[in-house]
């Protein structure tokens, strides 16, 4: 079968899967560093809790054979070798089958983590880069030219990334319509970067382009994706270059990364294609069986798509093969920020000394000016941005994290930047306050090396002590 593969895009897949295989390295890292506190045996949402309630058929995962600390260590430690070997090209040096599989490891662990994760693991680039992932299985290796079904079905994937998130914005929050949510986004996104504040004090005329640009970019860019060459290669470019813009704006993670890596995967680089055998039988059927099953499960996000009361991110089955996608239906206009202290005084009082913890990502002190930590993932961060917005969104975790701080527990405090008690003292108390804050204005920040403004709102949290003492030497 001749139109089976497309040996000119050789180098976009290349390029593809190693870019994949650092995003992979980058998610499997996040995971091993920071999963103990958040999801182990002693975390604020811990997984053998889960596995307790939850059957393999809802959420398939290996831990469901077994559970422990060390072994979730294990698995996101070989995620990251097995990533890494894939970054150095491991995968070109073995046979076709032997490619395939290596490429279904870190899929299979990632699986595993993302179906025990809860509500850390509850974001839309989780099931990206796992249906990502799936599909980069499919793509062969050097022993045979890229198959022109999986390079279709990665098109397929960056269309609905795009045009599903276009199309959430149009569809809710009137300020897209109106090209005014970039005069807040900048401001309120949940997790700010270094030149976010620059872009927030953008001339307003400028932020109606930015939004305008989006719009083209997300419903009507992804068609042209479809189309023959070179069109398809500069509509990539164009999401390319505005999933750039994104990053420089703000931490989203590896949203925006992978999704660059999905358009690379459209552009035809220049370059020419090596000679190599047709490809085997059973890659052929493997590949058109893959095919049948994503046109099946792609029926789900289309009528979600289609649907005036479209959801976002949102898996239809448990392996995250087909889902939808979107990101800010609605934009804040606020910005609130839960800021937790503690106090060693026995009877703690307004005036008692309240010593506020740092966090890494998130705004807490205002003259701290954020940092670049995309695509790195910083999951407390993002979790307190979603505490602020309700009470209900920390439900099932801020009690636990609360209770970790008065027990000066090391792993959760290996999340933050700063505790402001030494290992042997830890707190009597501790409270949370709700902030407003917004960016200071130029003459502000010329005055004060402040680029934030705080004003207290509300309680979040009464002070709260354990209800057993921690031992104090």
């Amino acid at each position: 079968m001749g139109w089976f593969t497309a040996p000119e895009y050789w180098l976009s897949r290349l390029v593809f899967q190693r870019a994949l295989a650092g995003v992979y390295l980058v998610a499997f890292l996040t995971a091993a560093l920071q999963f103990r506190p958040l999801l182990g045996e002693r975390g604020m949402t811990p997984i053998p809790r889960l596995l307790a309630r939850v059957p393999f058929r809802r959420a398939p995962s290996l831990f469901h054979l077994r559970y422990s600390d060390r072994l979730f260590a294990g698995c996101a430690w070989t995620g990251c070798a097995v990533s890494a070997a894939l970054l150095a090209g491991a995968d070109s040096r073995l046979p076709l089958g032997a490619a395939m599989a290596l490429w279904l490891v870190p899929w299979a662990l990632y699986l595993s983590i993302v179906n025990v994760g809860q509500t850390w693991y509850s974001f839309g680039w989780e099931s990206l880069l796992l249906e990502v992932g799936f599909l980069a299985v499919f793509l062969g290796n050097d022993e045979v030219a890229p198959p022109v079904v999986v390079l279709f079905l990665l098109r397929w994937v960056l269309f609905r990334v795009e045009f599903g998130a276009g199309l959430i914005k149009i569809r809710g929050d009137a300020c897209w319509r109106k090209l005014t949510c970039l005069d807040h986004h900048h401001e309120t996104q949940p997790m700010p970067g270094p030149l976010s504040w620059f872009f927030h004090h953008l001339p307003k005329p400028l932020h109606r382009v930015e939004v305008a640009a989006n719009h083209v970019t997300q419903l009507v860019v992804p068609v042209l994706l479809f189309t023959p060459q070179p069109i398809a290669t500069a509509a990539a470019a164009l999401m390319i270059l505005t999933q750039l813009w994104l990053v420089l704006s703000g931490n989203f993670s590896w949203l925006n990364w992978i999704t660059i890596v999905l358009a690379l995967s459209a552009v035809r680089f220049p370059a020419d294609a090596p000679d190599v055998p047709g490809p085997p039988v059973w890659f052929e059927a493997v590949v058109l069986a893959l095919a049948a099953l994503v046109a099946w499960l792609s029926r789900h996000p289309v009528t979600n798509m289609i649907s005036p009361r479209q959801v976002m991110n949102r898996s239809f089955d448990p392996l995250h093969l087909v889902n939808t996608y979107g990101a800010f239906g609605s934009v804040s206009r606020v910005r609130h920020e839960v800021v937790v202290e503690g106090t060693l005084d026995e009877n703690p009082r307004e005036d008692s000394d309240w010593r506020e913890y740092g966090f890494k990502g998130k705004p807490g002190d205002p003259r701290r000016w954020p940092r670049q930590f995309a695509p790195y993932h910083l999951r407390l961060d993002w979790l307190m941005w979603f505490a602020a917005l309700s009470p209900g969104y920390a439900g099932p975790w801020f009690g636990a994290f609360v209770e970790r701080l008065l027990e000066n527990d090391r792993d959760t405090l290996r999340l933050l930047r700063h505790c402001p008690f030494p290992p042997g003292e830890p707190p009597r108390f501790v409270r949370a306050r709700l902030f407003r804050y917004r960016y200071t204005t130029w003459r502000e920040l010329r005055e004060t090396g402040a680029c934030w403004e705080r004003t207290y709102v509300r309680e979040f949290l009464p002070p709260t002590r354990l209800t057993t003492p921690v031992h104090r030497s």
